[in-house]
């Protein structure tokens, strides 16, 4: 387990500028990540779908039913 530690602290004193931006020197990695993510949950299709597609076929389910529920409570109540 200590050999895991330091290999990854070895690891991550490669990355530059500690001494100047401490902790923060990872943000940019972690920007440029966000946007890999963002853009594979986009143009990366997986089946007939995207995971936007998949989001928004959710959306449209949840409010069909809401307004449905609606519909059915104001009849019953008219």
């Amino acid at each position: 387990m200590l050999l895991n530690s330091q290999s990854i602290r070895y690891v991550l004193s490669l990355v530059p500028g500690k001494r100047r931006f401490g902790t923060y020197r990872f943000l940019p990695l972690f920007f440029v990540l966000g946007g890999v993510m963002e853009w594979i949950m986009i143009n990366v299709r997986i089946g007939k779908e995207t995971f936007y597609d998949v989001y928004r076929r959710k959306q449209s389910e949840r409010n069909y039913q809401k307004k449905t529920e609606e519909g059915l409570a104001n009849q019953a109540n008219g």
